[in-house]
């Protein structure tokens, strides 16, 4: 072979593999591009969901935890407000939670009117219904706990919605739906 068709030869063999350089070297690039928007999809199919959510569970008996859990929704909710933030703010209720969504004593169960809450019962219904009406905090009441009392759903306190089972309503919102899980204690 002749100088000139080694160099011929060189020059032929050379450029296939600088564009099979070029293209790994723009893999990494393309890469890089696909994993951004990939994870920035989530974000824009869910940019119309509001930026906080946050559940309550409140399975308590004692009132001043109630009360408590009360202050630390208006609390959150009046911050989330001033900053101009969407909020999803919910109070899941099981068990003895039952007794501060309705006025029955619920007498003869273990969810039985004490004489703490019998003082504060007004005070503590006003509060709740404040915080549906004036920061649209959603209150959830177990169907179970509701059904084993036999007490009708008339009797609860307007803005409260049942769900079948209030446990796994806490773990969907938890789990499926991106919620903050806080229990007063």
């Amino acid at each position: 072979m002749t100088p000139s068709e080694t160099d011929e030869m060189r020059a032929y063999t050379h450029r296939p593999r600088a564009k099979a350089r070029r293209r790994w070297q723009i893999l990494p690039m393309v890469w890089l591009l696909i994993s951004l928007a990939w994870l920035g999809m989530p974000s824009l199919a869910t940019a119309s969901d509001p930026a906080a959510r946050v559940v309550y569970h409140a399975d308590f008996s004692d009132p001043r935890r109630f009360s408590a859990m009360l202050t630390s929704i208006n609390n959150m909710a009046v911050h989330y407000e001033n900053e101009l933030m969407d909020h999803d703010i919910r109070i899941v209720a099981v068990s003895h939670g039952i007794r501060f969504l309705t006025d029955d004593p619920l007498e003869d169960s273990p969810f039985a009117e004490d004489d703490t809450l019998a003082e504060e019962r007004d005070n503590l219904r006003g509060r709740l219904s404040s915080l549906i009406s004036m920061h649209g905090v959603k209150v959830e009441l177990c169907n179970i706990t509701r059904s084993a009392l036999d007490l009708p759903e008339d009797e609860l306190y307007e803005g409260v919605s049942m769900v079948p089972s209030g446990v796994v309503r806490l773990a969907e919102l938890q789990n499926t739906r991106g919620f903050a899980y806080i229990k007063i204690e």
